[in-house]
Parts: C-alpha cells; structure tokens; sequence
C-alpha cells in the first residue's frame, strides 16, 4: 500500500479540493488499465493497494452479499464489484467491498453517489487494516455513507457504525455496535447470521 499527499483535511481544504482532486482523478484514470491494484482518493490523497485480495476476503463479501439480499426487498441489491463510489465536492472515491443500493440506482454511467447507498461494507485485509478501521471510518460519515460495517476476518468480529453527527473534525458517526462472528448483526434495518464467515490462516 502506498499513499501520495492529498489536500487534507478541514472544510478549508474542502473548499479548495476541487482542481487538485481532478488532477488525481485523471491520473488515475491514466494509471487504471497499466498498473496493477486499487486506487483510491481519500480525504487524505492516493491509496493504492497493490495486494490481490485473499480468498477469505472475497469469500466473505460474497456470504455476506448473499445473506442480506435474502432478507432485503427485491428493489434493493447488496453489489459487490466496481464502479467506484465518489463525492468529487469532498474529495474522496472509494470502493466498498459491498453496497447495499437500489437497483435503479444501478442504471446509468459513471460512479456512484453515495447519498445513494444505504450501506457500506468491508472486509478488512490483513496487509492494511487501518484502510477501513480508520480511513474509510473518517471518509464514509463524510461523503453521507448512513451506515458502514466492517467484518476483520483476523479476528472474527467487526462493528456497525451509524447516525452520522457533526464534529468539530467533520462529520463522524456517533454510533457503533461491535459483533463477534456467531453473533447476528444488524446492518441498517436487516438482521444477518455470521456464522460459518472465514478467517485468515
């Protein structure tokens, strides 16, 4: 994982980030198809994640994709894969390993607004952990993500974190309800089994 300076945080830089967001956002897209990995913009400048996932990891986004569409309505689709999601105004473009978004939504081109999720998922990696716990914690409150769940197959457990509230750091959530694997979980308004998710070796 390497990361590249961005225009950090505050609604100052906010203010300004358009231009130098742009910028990173047409280098990406010139990256995208000759360099291996994930990219992301954060609140903080470039990710990029040049790990493959590890079949734990994808194992898990794909258990917990299935599980929550058999309990949600029809109209509602727990998407795994790209396109990304993206805020250009707050400067960040992330990739949730799961979205729960309406299917029309879906239609057109383009990234996803996030005001259009209703939830956001992760697996953390075992290379970079701190990319979910800590800056997709920061970047989700902030583009308007209402609830964000992270699953650690290092450990089996993960939390919940919703009811996003203004700070004098920026818009955080004020809620957060941790699990263990064994235990359901309560992801927006749809109650999920995690028993049976794999773990690391």
């Amino acid at each position: 994982m390497t990361r590249a300076p961005g225009h950090g945080r505050g609604a100052s830089a906010m203010n300004t980030a358009s231009p130098l967001y742009r910028s990173m956002r047409d280098a990406l897209e010139s990256l995208d198809e000759s360099v291996p990995g994930k990219f992301e913009i954060t609140a903080e400048g470039i990710v990029h994640d040049m790990m493959a996932p590890r079949r734990p990891h994808e194992l898990t986004a794909a258990q917990v994709s299935r599980r929550l569409e058999r309990v949600m309505p029809d109209d509602l689709l727990a998407h795994t894969g790209e396109p990304d999601v993206e805020d250009e105004p707050g400067g960040v473009m992330r990739r949730p390993d799961v979205m729960v978004i309406p299917w029309a939504d879906m239609e057109g081109d383009g990234s996803f607004d996030p005001r259009t999720l209703i939830a956001a998922i992760e697996i953390t990696s075992r290379s970079n952990p701190d990319n979910d716990w800590v800056g997709k914690l920061r970047d989700y409150p902030l583009i308007g993500i209402p609830v964000f769940a992270i699953f650690d197959p290092r450990n089996g457990t993960g939390a919940v974190f919703s009811d996003i509230h203004a700070t004098p750091e920026g818009p955080r959530y004020a809620t957060r309800k941790d699990f263990v694997y064994g235990e359901d979980v309560t992801i927006a308004h749809w109650t999920i089994p995690t028993d049976g998710l794999p773990r690391y070796p």
